[in-house]
């Protein structure tokens, strides 16, 4: 069982969470603000990234990337960090001995950057060769097509990465305007989790988490769109075709046990090798080697998204076949030897996954900060077990038939 304690740093409001696993020798530390990229007007876009970037470069203790680099090596530690559209964080798990110095490295370069103008130049390059690498993947193509098709001009429709020529853009005074404007205390959160035995203490570990400034709350973020879904289709000449496809469930995204039930009937969607469109479109009908379906919750928004990498002459077949299961479960139902077998593949996934103190972060991070929910590793796991039949029943029939489309391939959208 896990033991979670929080507190409240009182210089900036940061909230520190102590999440204990027994019988782990590790420990992951990790620090997330509600400043992804759904947060970023539309000049801005990419600035979450590329700030996430940035800050790498050093602070104020550990002044170079090589001081950050080489400090976490002597410690043994994985250092990285990640923005989505929800958050923007910074971890680094080591073994539980090196706490301190952990806490220390990871509050300094993350909470006092220098954010230097040269180095700011040097890494812009950088993250624009990310970008092209991106483009030149048909199957990241897919990825940003669907975004744009489901959400159109709103900030989930866009990327991440956001397009080169704002990179090209970005000043060092607009950076850190908007870090300035996002990355509150009261907006984020410090996550404490694995082997706590070697924190320092508390006075202490306020005193390491209080180098982040005192910032005012942040504006909310603008509310996800009302369900205007298109078909986009990005031609090209050749043999493999990327096919993803977005649905919005008839759930209620702020009610965990209905986020947990979206997530069984994506499992026995698509989510095992068990599932209807495993079982379908690749065993009986071989018409690819991937297939798949996920879920995802925003903070106020669900989707179901199903996708395939196949033989392009099979694309269409497959699409076909992919949209009548879907309708066949909201239709039908699933059957209840499918949902227990979902319910305990799901559960048994998040349970192998919290072996890893990373992932109980990251959860952590999203229950707290995007959900504002209690953190409870044990609860998210209880949830998926208590899930019902008649729980997926339902969300099964709420998938309506409406539905955005993308796709990579020698194709047009009226074949869709």
């Amino acid at each position: 069982m896990a033991e979670v304690s929080s507190t409240v740093v009182p210089a900036n409001e940061l909230p520190v969470h102590r999440i204990g696993i027994p019988g782990t020798r590790a420990l992951t530390v990790l620090v997330a603000f509600d400043a992804g990229a759904r947060t970023e007007r539309p000049e801005e876009n990419g600035m979450a990234h590329f700030l996430e970037h940035l800050v790498f470069k050093g602070g104020v203790k550990y002044p170079t990337y090589r001081d950050v680099n080489e400090t976490a090596e002597r410690m043994g530690g994985v250092l990285n960090a990640y923005t989505s559209h929800d958050l923007v964080a910074f971890h680094i798990t080591v073994r539980a001995e090196s706490a301190p110095k952990a806490i220390d490295l990871l509050s300094d370069f993350v909470a006092r950057p220098k954010l230097d103008a040269e180095e700011l130049d040097r890494e812009r390059g950088v993250v624009i060769q990310e970008i092209n690498r991106a483009y030149d993947q048909p199957s990241t193509i897919a990825e940003y097509l669907i975004d744009k098709a489901a959400f159109g001009e709103h900030p989930l429709g866009r990327t991440v990465l956001g397009p080169e020529e704002n990179l090209r853009s970005f000043s060092r005074e607009a950076i850190v305007a908007f870090r300035e404007r996002r990355w509150a205390g009261a907006r984020g959160g410090a996550f404490l989790t694995g082997n706590l035995d070697h924190l320092p203490a508390e006075a202490e570990l306020h005193e390491l988490f209080a180098r982040f400034p005192t910032l005012p709350a942040p504006e909310p973020y603008v509310p996800a769109p009302e369900f205007a879904p298109e078909t986009l289709v990005q031609e090209r000449d050749t043999n493999q075709s990327h096919l993803r496809m977005i649905y919005r469930p008839d759930i209620g995204v702020t009610d965990f046990k209905q986020r947990a039930a979206l997530s069984i009937y994506s499992t026995l969607l698509g989510g095992s090798m068990g599932s209807r469109l495993f079982d379908e479109i690749r065993e009986k009908r071989g018409l690819c080697y991937s297939v798949y379906a996920i879920d995802h919750a925003f903070a106020d928004v669900p989707i179901l998204q199903l996708g395939s990498g196949l033989e392009s002459a099979k694309c269409i077949e497959a699409y076909t076949r992919m949209r009548e299961i879907v309708d066949e479960l909201r239709d039908d139902g699933p059957t209840p030897e499918e949902v227990e077998r979902a319910r305990a593949y799901a559960a048994g996934r998040v349970v192998l996954a919290f072996e890893n103190t990373g992932a109980v972060a990251r959860h952590a991070a999203t229950r707290s900060i995007v959900f504002d929910e209690k953190i409870d590793p044990d609860a998210a796991i209880a949830a998926l077990d208590a899930v019902t039949f008649e729980e997926v029943r339902e969300v099964a029939a709420g998938v309506a038939d409406n539905l955005a489309i993308a796709c990579v391939g020698p194709h047009t959208a009226d074949e869709f």
